[in-house]
């Protein structure tokens, strides 16, 4: 069969058809299907997650529209559900469901598990199982996210199941350690701050007023400079105030935190209160303690600089040195032995 070429854009068709035919050629689209497959899989998660929140807005703004039509009244559109919001609503409400492979399974995992998140700032009754809910999540998306680079890499054999399994194995464990990551930050924060806020409790109660009052002018003032500390302070102010002894609130503190020189300080305001002694003076005391265990800490850091600066030292430095030293030297006794070498 011929085909009559009417005109110059007929050719550059044709041309520019046959080109796409052999580009699509030498595509393999077997290595494009994983891709292809994780694409997929994370829109459809996407659009079950707009789906399950947006559709129950929707429903309960019909509804209340609805109502307030029958009422008479006028009717406001409600605020859109943000995607982050929507998203900790979903977790929260999976979480009982996800999280039950993952839960302690005694009193001191528990304990231990609650003081991690204590010390962290998640605090809430659901922050237990919104963790484990996240680790099952984290450990699906490390097991297709290993899967993927195994098949990609060497294929479909055991290696690959091994690596994969492996991979999802870290993403489980990566949620407990950023937790325990904030919580360091957190302690830290608490550590340099509290000298601080001592000073000032100490301040407070030589001008007349009380422990608690003491407490929560602390909280207003140190709520720029240190907002972990007055957050703890005002989370007492607020114990207190609820009704709870003022032995088992300092005790508390001590303990959601797990903090040393917080214990210590929430011990020495209850011999305090047993004893009956200065409580100013207890608190100059054991913020000038805090302070020269600061300086104790900060001199330590101090004298192990020189060893950390032995690594780089040798590793990158005296490489340097060495060549720019013994290079020079080692040029001219090649030179040298070069024509000795040939005479012989």
């Amino acid at each position: 069969m011929y085909f009559e070429l009417t005109s110059t854009a007929d050719m550059m068709a044709i041309v520019d058809l046959m080109s796409t035919i052999e580009l699509v050629g030498f595509i393999d689209f077997t290595k494009l299907l994983p891709f292809a497959l994780f694409g997929a899989i994370a829109i459809g998660a996407w659009v079950l997650i707009d789906t399950l929140f947006n559709s129950k807005t929707k429903s309960e703004s019909r509804l209340e529209k609805m109502r307030s039509l029958a009422r008479g009244e006028t009717y406001t559109e409600p605020e859109k559900t943000s995607a982050k919001e929507g998203i900790a609503k979903l977790l929260e409400s999976a979480s009982p469901k996800f999280s039950e492979a993952l839960q302690p399974k005694n009193e001191k995992e528990i304990n231990k598990q609650k003081i991690q998140l204590d010390s962290a700032g998640f605090r809430s009754e659901s922050a237990p199982n919104v963790l484990a809910t996240v680790k099952v999540i984290s450990g699906v998306f490390g097991l297709f996210l290993g899967g993927a680079g195994g098949l990609l890499t060497k294929g479909v054999d055991m290696w690959t199941a091994i690596y994969a399994l492996g991979v999802g194995g870290l993403f489980v464990l990566l949620p407990g350690m950023v937790v325990n990551l904030f919580a360091s930050k957190r302690k830290e924060k608490i550590f340099l701050g509290l000298p601080d806020a001592l000073d000032l409790m100490t301040v407070c109660v030589e001008a007349g007023l009380g422990q608690d009052q003491a407490m929560r002018r602390v909280a207003e003032e140190l709520d720029k400079t240190h907002p972990v500390i007055a957050e703890e302070f005002d989370i007492c102010n607020k114990q207190l105030q609820m009704g709870k002894t003022r032995e088992h609130v300092l005790q508390e503190l001590g303990t959601r935190n797990d903090v040393d020189d917080l214990k210590t300080f929430s011990q020495v305001l209850i011999q305090v209160d047993k004893f009956g002694t200065s409580v100013a003076k207890a608190l100059r005391t054991q913020s000038d303690a805090m302070r020269v265990r600061r300086r104790q800490l900060a001199e330590e850091k101090a004298s192990k600089t020189a060893v950390y600066l032995l690594f780089p030292l040798v590793l990158f430095i005296f490489p340097g040195i060495f060549v720019v030293l013994v290079g020079p030297a080692a040029i001219t006794m090649v030179n040298e032995m070069l024509p000795m070498m040939a005479g012989n």
